[in-house]
Protein backbone atom coordinates (compact mmCIF):
# COMPACT_ATOMS: atom_id res chain seq x y z
CA UNK A 1 0.00 0.00 0.00
CA UNK A 2 1.69 3.10 -1.51
CA UNK A 3 0.40 5.41 1.95
CA UNK A 4 0.00 4.15 5.47
CA UNK A 5 -3.67 4.57 6.90
CA UNK A 6 -4.89 4.72 3.50
CA UNK A 7 -7.39 1.54 3.17
CA UNK A 8 -7.53 -0.20 -0.02
CA UNK A 9 -10.42 0.82 -2.22
CA UNK A 10 -13.09 -2.14 -3.98
CA UNK A 11 -12.30 -3.40 -6.95
CA UNK A 12 -15.77 -4.80 -9.05
CA UNK A 13 -15.76 -5.98 -12.45
CA UNK A 14 -19.12 -6.38 -14.64
CA UNK A 15 -18.71 -9.44 -16.94
CA UNK A 16 -21.33 -10.54 -19.45
CA UNK A 17 -21.67 -12.08 -23.18
CA UNK A 18 -22.23 -9.75 -25.75
CA UNK A 19 -25.45 -7.59 -25.72
CA UNK A 20 -25.55 -8.28 -22.06
CA UNK A 21 -25.19 -4.77 -21.16
CA UNK A 22 -22.32 -4.23 -19.61
CA UNK A 23 -20.38 -1.48 -20.61
CA UNK A 24 -23.78 0.73 -20.13
CA UNK A 25 -24.46 -1.04 -16.11
CA UNK A 26 -20.96 -0.19 -15.28
CA UNK A 27 -21.48 3.66 -16.55
CA UNK A 28 -24.27 3.97 -14.42
CA UNK A 29 -22.42 1.96 -11.34
CA UNK A 30 -19.99 4.26 -11.34
CA UNK A 31 -21.68 7.39 -11.99
CA UNK A 32 -24.37 6.17 -8.94
CA UNK A 33 -20.94 5.33 -6.49
CA UNK A 34 -19.82 9.04 -7.23
CA UNK A 35 -23.20 10.51 -6.14
CA UNK A 36 -22.93 8.13 -2.68
CA UNK A 37 -19.81 10.06 -2.56
CA UNK A 38 -17.22 7.54 -3.35
CA UNK A 39 -14.58 8.22 -4.91
CA UNK A 40 -14.78 5.84 -8.30
CA UNK A 41 -12.68 5.05 -11.33
CA UNK A 42 -14.51 3.84 -14.38
CA UNK A 43 -12.49 1.50 -16.87
CA UNK A 44 -12.95 -1.08 -19.46
CA UNK A 45 -11.16 -4.11 -21.29
CA UNK A 46 -9.61 -4.25 -23.60
CA UNK A 47 -9.23 -0.21 -22.78
CA UNK A 48 -7.78 1.71 -20.16
CA UNK A 49 -4.62 2.77 -21.28
CA UNK A 50 -2.93 4.03 -24.54
CA UNK A 51 -1.38 0.32 -24.97
CA UNK A 52 -4.81 -1.36 -23.93
CA UNK A 53 -6.95 1.07 -26.87
CA UNK A 54 -4.30 -0.27 -29.81
CA UNK A 55 -4.92 -4.46 -28.31
CA UNK A 56 -9.23 -3.01 -28.58
CA UNK A 57 -8.40 -2.02 -32.11
CA UNK A 58 -6.55 -4.70 -33.00
CA UNK A 59 -8.63 -7.52 -31.45
CA UNK A 60 -11.86 -6.45 -31.81
CA UNK A 61 -11.84 -3.53 -34.73
CA UNK A 62 -9.61 -3.75 -37.31
CA UNK A 63 -10.71 -5.94 -40.26
CA UNK A 64 -8.48 -8.65 -41.88
CA UNK A 65 -6.32 -9.02 -38.86
CA UNK A 66 -9.43 -9.14 -35.36
CA UNK A 67 -10.68 -11.93 -37.41
CA UNK A 68 -7.86 -13.81 -38.65
CA UNK A 69 -5.84 -13.92 -35.30
CA UNK A 70 -4.48 -17.23 -33.86
CA UNK A 71 -5.97 -18.23 -30.35
CA UNK A 72 -2.57 -17.95 -28.73
CA UNK A 73 -1.83 -14.38 -30.21
CA UNK A 74 -5.56 -13.50 -29.66
CA UNK A 75 -4.75 -14.48 -25.45
CA UNK A 76 -1.52 -13.03 -25.09
CA UNK A 77 -2.53 -9.47 -26.63
CA UNK A 78 -5.89 -9.40 -24.37
CA UNK A 79 -3.46 -10.70 -21.47
CA UNK A 80 -0.85 -7.44 -22.69
CA UNK A 81 -3.05 -5.40 -22.32
CA UNK A 82 -4.54 -6.02 -19.13
CA UNK A 83 -1.04 -6.17 -17.61
CA UNK A 84 -0.56 -2.44 -18.44
CA UNK A 85 -4.01 -1.97 -17.28
CA UNK A 86 -3.19 -3.69 -13.91
CA UNK A 87 -0.15 -1.64 -13.29
CA UNK A 88 -1.00 1.58 -14.12
CA UNK A 89 -4.28 2.18 -13.45
CA UNK A 90 -6.52 -0.57 -11.35
CA UNK A 91 -3.53 -1.31 -9.35
CA UNK A 92 -3.11 2.64 -8.77
CA UNK A 93 -6.71 3.86 -7.97
CA UNK A 94 -6.89 0.52 -5.29
CA UNK A 95 -3.59 2.17 -3.54
CA UNK A 96 -4.89 5.03 -3.07
CA UNK A 97 -8.41 4.01 -1.92
CA UNK A 98 -10.47 4.59 -4.89
CA UNK A 99 -13.58 1.96 -5.96
CA UNK A 100 -12.80 0.89 -9.54
CA UNK A 101 -15.91 -0.37 -11.76
CA UNK A 102 -14.21 -2.02 -14.63
CA UNK A 103 -16.50 -3.35 -18.17
CA UNK A 104 -14.92 -7.04 -18.51
CA UNK A 105 -11.72 -8.57 -16.88
CA UNK A 106 -9.84 -11.52 -16.47
CA UNK A 107 -12.87 -13.85 -16.54
CA UNK A 108 -13.63 -12.45 -20.19
CA UNK A 109 -10.34 -14.01 -21.10
CA UNK A 110 -11.60 -17.24 -19.36
CA UNK A 111 -14.95 -17.33 -20.93
CA UNK A 112 -13.78 -16.21 -24.90
CA UNK A 113 -10.35 -17.18 -25.30
CA UNK A 114 -10.47 -20.20 -23.26
CA UNK A 115 -13.65 -21.88 -23.48
CA UNK A 116 -15.13 -20.16 -27.16
CA UNK A 117 -11.70 -20.53 -28.98
CA UNK A 118 -10.03 -23.38 -27.01
CA UNK A 119 -6.71 -22.47 -25.30
CA UNK A 120 -5.88 -24.44 -22.44
CA UNK A 121 -7.50 -23.50 -19.54
CA UNK A 122 -5.33 -24.66 -16.89
CA UNK A 123 -2.53 -22.33 -19.40
CA UNK A 124 -4.91 -19.35 -19.90
CA UNK A 125 -5.47 -19.07 -16.18
CA UNK A 126 -1.87 -18.74 -14.96
CA UNK A 127 -1.18 -16.39 -18.24
CA UNK A 128 -4.19 -14.29 -16.14
CA UNK A 129 -2.31 -14.59 -13.10
CA UNK A 130 0.72 -13.23 -14.68
CA UNK A 131 -1.09 -10.52 -16.30
CA UNK A 132 -2.87 -9.04 -13.13
CA UNK A 133 0.11 -9.86 -10.77
CA UNK A 134 -2.65 -11.88 -8.90
CA UNK A 135 -5.32 -9.60 -8.93
CA UNK A 136 -9.21 -10.64 -8.43
CA UNK A 137 -12.09 -8.27 -8.62
CA UNK A 138 -13.82 -7.84 -4.30
CA UNK A 139 -16.63 -8.58 -6.34
CA UNK A 140 -17.75 -9.31 -10.24
CA UNK A 141 -21.30 -8.76 -11.43
CA UNK A 142 -22.64 -11.31 -14.21
CA UNK A 143 -25.08 -9.74 -16.20
CA UNK A 144 -26.66 -13.30 -17.91
CA UNK A 145 -28.55 -12.85 -21.14
CA UNK A 146 -30.23 -15.19 -23.69
CA UNK A 147 -28.06 -15.47 -26.91
CA UNK A 148 -30.49 -14.35 -28.53
CA UNK A 149 -31.57 -11.49 -27.14
CA UNK A 150 -27.60 -10.31 -26.79
CA UNK A 151 -27.30 -10.44 -30.38
CA UNK A 152 -30.06 -8.87 -31.43
CA UNK A 153 -28.99 -5.60 -29.19
CA UNK A 154 -25.27 -6.12 -30.38
CA UNK A 155 -26.85 -5.55 -34.10
CA UNK A 156 -27.73 -2.01 -33.23
CA UNK A 157 -24.12 -1.38 -32.89
CA UNK A 158 -22.71 1.37 -35.49
CA UNK A 159 -18.90 0.31 -35.28
CA UNK A 160 -18.15 -3.28 -36.57
CA UNK A 161 -16.84 -5.39 -34.43
CA UNK A 162 -14.76 -8.70 -35.37
CA UNK A 163 -17.95 -11.14 -33.41
CA UNK A 164 -21.05 -9.79 -34.90
CA UNK A 165 -20.30 -11.76 -38.62
CA UNK A 166 -17.30 -14.62 -37.34
CA UNK A 167 -18.88 -16.71 -34.82
CA UNK A 168 -22.36 -18.65 -34.83
CA UNK A 169 -24.90 -18.87 -32.42
CA UNK A 170 -22.97 -21.92 -30.94
CA UNK A 171 -19.91 -20.35 -30.11
CA UNK A 172 -21.91 -17.75 -28.02
CA UNK A 173 -23.62 -20.25 -26.20
CA UNK A 174 -20.38 -21.74 -25.28
CA UNK A 175 -19.17 -18.34 -23.82
CA UNK A 176 -22.58 -18.05 -22.75
CA UNK A 177 -22.70 -21.62 -20.14
CA UNK A 178 -18.22 -20.76 -19.84
CA UNK A 179 -19.54 -17.76 -17.96
CA UNK A 180 -22.10 -19.46 -15.73
CA UNK A 181 -19.59 -22.08 -14.75
CA UNK A 182 -17.70 -19.53 -13.56
CA UNK A 183 -20.02 -18.07 -11.54
CA UNK A 184 -20.73 -21.55 -10.50
CA UNK A 185 -17.22 -22.07 -9.21
CA UNK A 186 -16.59 -18.64 -7.38
CA UNK A 187 -19.84 -18.10 -5.60
CA UNK A 188 -18.24 -15.71 -2.98
CA UNK A 189 -17.07 -13.62 -5.72
CA UNK A 190 -19.38 -13.94 -8.56
CA UNK A 191 -23.06 -12.70 -8.31
CA UNK A 192 -25.21 -13.16 -11.43
CA UNK A 193 -28.20 -10.59 -12.84
CA UNK A 194 -30.61 -11.21 -14.96
CA UNK A 195 -29.69 -8.88 -17.91
CA UNK A 196 -32.47 -9.69 -20.39
CA UNK A 197 -34.75 -6.79 -19.18
CA UNK A 198 -34.81 -2.89 -18.51
CA UNK A 199 -31.58 -1.14 -18.35
CA UNK A 200 -33.19 0.29 -14.86
CA UNK A 201 -33.94 -3.10 -13.81
CA UNK A 202 -30.50 -4.57 -13.95
CA UNK A 203 -29.36 -1.24 -12.33
CA UNK A 204 -31.38 -1.82 -9.47
CA UNK A 205 -30.38 -5.14 -8.82
CA UNK A 206 -26.69 -4.05 -9.52
CA UNK A 207 -26.99 -1.35 -6.61
CA UNK A 208 -28.46 -3.84 -4.29
CA UNK A 209 -25.54 -6.30 -4.41
CA UNK A 210 -23.35 -3.08 -4.18
CA UNK A 211 -24.81 -1.30 -1.44
CA UNK A 212 -23.54 -3.82 1.38
CA UNK A 213 -20.38 -3.01 0.18
CA UNK A 214 -20.24 0.96 1.19
CA UNK A 215 -21.22 0.44 5.18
Amino acid sequence: MSDAGVKRGTFITLEGPEGSGKTTAARHLAEWLRTRGTPTVLTQEPGGTPLGEEVRRIVLHERGMSDDLDPRADALLFAAGRAQHVASVIRPALERGDWVVCARYLDSSLAYQGAGYGNDPVELRRLQDFATYGLLPDLTILLDVPVEVGLERTRRRSEWNRFEDTEQVAFFETVRAAYLRLAAGEPDRFRVVDGSGSVEAADDAIRALVEPLLA
